[in-house]
């Protein structure tokens, strides 16, 4: 059995992605690692980052991206079909350079795919997700983020990424244009099972200003009616009363502790009080979601209440 790990990347030393970290939580099971490594300004240190790890499982591939063919973050999708076109292994695990996987679960992840490789209806496995916000001690258990997602598919052709590379679909025709990314119709879910494994996202986890950076950097890939909104944030993101979240009682992976030991935005964040009345609420603040989440979490065990699946469970 082989693993192929695979991801994408472009500028994420400047918007403070802990693209190094990610890469190196699933490396010891990986028998190899492909990065689409996007054209990066020349003032970013990404390539050497992943370069420092000096591993030869690592395959960087050199791309150039364009948000004019492939707006709507579907160039996300694009970069990650790239990794994925050069990867050799029986099983594919992809992360996303904000996502980490804590290293006890390295054992369990490896096993499932040796006891499922020859069990050809198992097209992928769902893992369960912990989204961090504003810092290492907080993160979300509401309806309005994603509490499960495929990050491990099968090596199949007809397997693409999907919308803004969130997930991944089967295309009865694919041609790779920016119409095939966003379609529904002549695609399948995959086939999939749960792992009792969490995905660490910190993707929220920036300090304000960078924040902020990320998110018009994001809304210019976008090419809508949310880039023209995200343009106009503050400088400083507010990340809203975090004493509204959940607390983290758990143990962050091994690979994050030195990017961890790097907080030092305490003072720029809020930890108690109401939200500013003067910003956007975010989405997670507004009434209805709040009432749902309480009811998922109160009474569903965190199971959602309507929404979309992008996968079928066996």
């Amino acid at each position: 059995m082989k693993i192929s790990g695979f991801t994408f990347i472009k500028n994420g030393d400047k918007l403070y992605i802990p693209t190094k970290e990610s890469i190196l939580s699933i490396l010891p099971i990986c028998d190899e690692f492909i990065v689409a490594l996007g054209n990066c300004d020349e003032d970013d240190k990404t390539e050497a980052l992943i370069q420092s790890i000096d591993s030869p499982k690592i395959k960087l591939v050199r791309t150039v991206w364009d948000t004019k063919a492939f707006p709507k973050n579907t160039e996300f999708a694009h970069q990650t079909d790239i990794a994925k076109s050069h990867c050799t292994g029986d099983w594919l695990f992809y992360l996303q350079c904000d996502e980490v996987i804590h290293e006890n679960d390295l054992d369990t992840i490896r096993q499932a795919c040796q006891d499922q490789l020859s069990n050809k209806d198992v097209e992928g496995f769902l893992f369960k997700y912990l989204h961090f916000w504003g810092d290492y001690n907080h993160y979300h258990l509401s309806h309005v983020w994603y509490n499960r997602e495929i990050r491990i598919i099968r090596n199949l052709p007809e397997i693409h990424s999907w919308k803004d590379a969130q997930s991944f679909r089967k295309f009865d025709i694919w041609e790779g244009g920016f119409n095939d990314y966003q379609r529904k119709e002549g695609t399948e879910k995959l086939k999939v099972i749960e792992l009792n494994v969490n995905v660490y996202h910190y993707g929220y986890v920036r300090p304000p200003v960078l924040m902020t950076k990320k998110r018009k950097v994001s809304s210019k890939t976008y090419h809508g009616a949310e880039a023209k909104e995200a343009q106009t944030v503050p400088d400083l993101y507010d990340y809203g009363p975090l004493n509204k979240l959940t607390v983290f009682k758990g143990s962050h992976p091994k690979t994050m502790a030195k990017w961890i030991a790097k907080f030092d935005w305490q003072k720029q964040l809020q930890y108690s009080g109401t939200r500013n009345v003067n910003r956007p609420i975010h989405k997670h603040e507004k009434i209805k979601y709040r009432f749902l989440s309480w009811l998922e979490n109160a009474f569903r065990n965190g199971k959602p209440i309507g929404g979309f699946n992008n996968f079928i469970k066996l």
